[in-house]
């Protein structure tokens, strides 16, 4: 085995103790920390396991995948980091949002990080500029988070006469809810739009906040990019539905599911880059020298079905800028 790949294999614990090297396998391990759970993520893991493919890994056969799965109890992130760091992984992959990158370089500063990340992870303090990580974290940020203002404005695209706007943003992801709260009020404001915010932690706080806007008939609803409110797709959609409120979102598996409109980033494919530069640190490269690489693939997919039963008549300037429309 050349020593390039060697130290791939090791991930940079060069501080392990001798004992430890004769326990390592065969196959390197990387370690998938994620917010949600399983199902959850299963498009997405798909995404990942293509760009390990494309890396020239696949697992089980060349290269082996710890799962560590918070089931959106966002607390047990940094137990789950700890126990991958522990069980000396070769890669950790913190997957798909804030919380899970904050866990993972808090629990070690050695060990190779590829994240996901909605947010700007420079300015998070997670690396030190996107050009320059120059620590041991890399990977790919999707920014659906910065996408605010030009959702808003599709959105009243779609409802002209739309002045007040319910957001729901999930109470238990601070920093993702905090960040979402004020870039709504912000575009809110400049376009002449009174904002709701509402903010929810389980299915039943969902419920709640839908019962409320029966009585209080919001124009439209917008959800926060969030990976615990994505896991809750099937919800939301019915209850849009059984209110009649025309929402948007960030990723289109809402809208396959049977939301109005979604716009944002294509999260397979960031998922799939993640899973290319994961398979690349494998092979040797050093994460303080590889980009953040920024998404670049955006998608306007609108459910024309789901805008009849609304009474709505979807802009045919709208129809044509669409990526995808769902019947």
């Amino acid at each position: 085995m050349r020593r390039r790949d060697f130290l791939g294999l090791v991930g940079g614990a060069a501080a392990w103790p001798v004992g430890a090297w004769a326990q390592q396998p065969a196959m390197p391990v990387i370690g998938f920390l994620s917010g949600v759970s399983a199902g959850d993520n299963s498009e997405y893991l798909r995404g990942f396991r293509q760009g390990l493919k494309e890396a020239g890994y696949v697992e089980g056969e060349n290269a082996i995948i710890d799962y560590r799965w918070a089931e959106n109890q966002l607390d047990r992130l940094p137990t789950l980091a700890a126990d991958l760091v522990r069980k000396r992984v070769a890669v950790i992959a913190a997957s798909g949002g804030t919380a899970p990158a904050i866990a993972a370089k808090a629990a070690t500063a050695s060990i190779p990080i590829v994240i996901t990340i909605p947010e700007d992870p420079a300015a998070l303090g997670l690396v030190e500029s996107l050009a320059r990580p120059n620590g041991n974290i890399t990977g790919i940020n999707f920014f659906i988070g910065e996408l605010m203002s030009k959702r808003l404005e599709l959105l009243r695209e779609m409802v002209p006469a739309m002045t007040r706007v319910a957001v729901i943003v999930n109470s238990a992801n601070p920093v993702r809810a905090d960040a979402q709260v004020k870039e709504a009020e912000s575009a809110g404001t400049a376009m002449g739009l009174q904002i709701q915010i509402f903010k929810v932690a389980t299915p039943g706080e969902i419920h709640a906040a839908f019962t409320t806007f029966g009585r209080e008939r919001p124009d439209a609803l917008f959800v926060s990019p969030d990976p615990f409110l994505g896991s809750r797709r099937a919800q939301f959609a019915t209850l849009a539905a059984r209110h009649a409120i025309p929402s948007s979102f960030s990723v289109r598996q809402f809208v396959e599911a049977g939301g109005l409109m979604s716009y944002g980033t294509n999260i397979v494919d960031a998922f799939r880059q993640a899973g290319v530069y994961t398979g690349q640190i494998l092979k040797g490269a050093i994460p303080a020298a590889m980009p953040v690489l920024q998404a670049t693939r955006f998608e306007l997919v609108i459910n024309t079905g789901t805008a009849r039963m609304l009474g709505l008549t979807v802009p045919s300037a709208l129809l044509a800028r669409a990526d995808e429309v769902i019947e």
